[in-house]
């Protein structure tokens, strides 16, 4: 089916589902549910009849989870499948990318570079920080770097420090950029990191033991 003639068919669907100012309001619930405005799908001037590729992706996944829940319904029956119903909000819970943070982050950087994805990291943070969006929890960011450090340091510091501009005060952000200069094999970087840590959690035994460790290491080598 060609793209014009599938979106006449999409659109004549949800017209189909309720008068215009039904649609008006499931339309705000659209847009609600991924966090965004009403120009993250229409983009081009109203009757320019120029492309809007997220408009396309909508209606195919409002023609997804319409047939989802009409499984869900010949198979659990209308009862139960009612309280099974699935919704835009079901996946993307108030954001445009119903992914892990760690994931989107992960993509970009092997896609694009590691600068790309701590802009986006920086952006994604300052428009979703404190909803129940994304985790920008230590572990999102921590685990990431953790999973590149050993082969790209400098990618995984770059990561680490734009956590840290957001989370000063976190121990484990700064326990894990120790780590990382470890791996470029500056010692004195590293424990500077590793004191800091340790100031801010002064009884975590693991960081107490990671830098006197580390502190004897450099001793012995020299």
């Amino acid at each position: 089916m060609k793209p014009g003639l599938l979106s006449l068919v999409f659109s004549a669907a949800l017209f189909a589902q309720g008068p215009p100012q039904d649609l008006s309001v499931r339309m705000q619930a659209f847009a609600q549910a991924l966090g965004v405005g009403c120009n993250h799908c229409h983009t081009a001037e109203r009757g320019s009849g120029q492309p809007e590729p997220k408009k396309d992706i909508a209606r195919a996944m409002m023609a997804m989870t319409r047939d989802i829940n009409q499984k869900l319904e010949a198979t659990l029956g209308p009862a139960q499948a009612a309280a099974a119903r699935v919704e835009c909000v079901t996946c993307h819970r108030g954001v445009p990318i119903p992914k892990q943070l760690g994931d989107i982050l992960s993509e970009t950087m092997k896609a694009k570079g590691a600068e790309a994805a701590v802009d986006q990291y920086k952006e994604l943070h300052n428009e979703f920080y404190g909803r129940d969006a994304y985790d920008f929890g230590d572990q999102t960011i921590v685990g990431l770097a953790q999973q590149i450090g050993s082969r790209r340091p400098d990618d995984a510091l770059a990561l680490l420090n734009a956590h840290l501009e957001f989370h000063p005060k976190s121990a484990r952000t700064l326990a894990a950029i120790s780590y990382i200069y470890t791996r470029k094999f500056d010692d004195a970087t590293a424990i500077k990191y590793l004191e800091r840590a340790v100031e801010i959690e002064p009884e975590n035994g693991v960081f107490q033991g990671q830098l006197e460790q580390l502190k004897s290491y450099q001793r012995r080598k020299q």
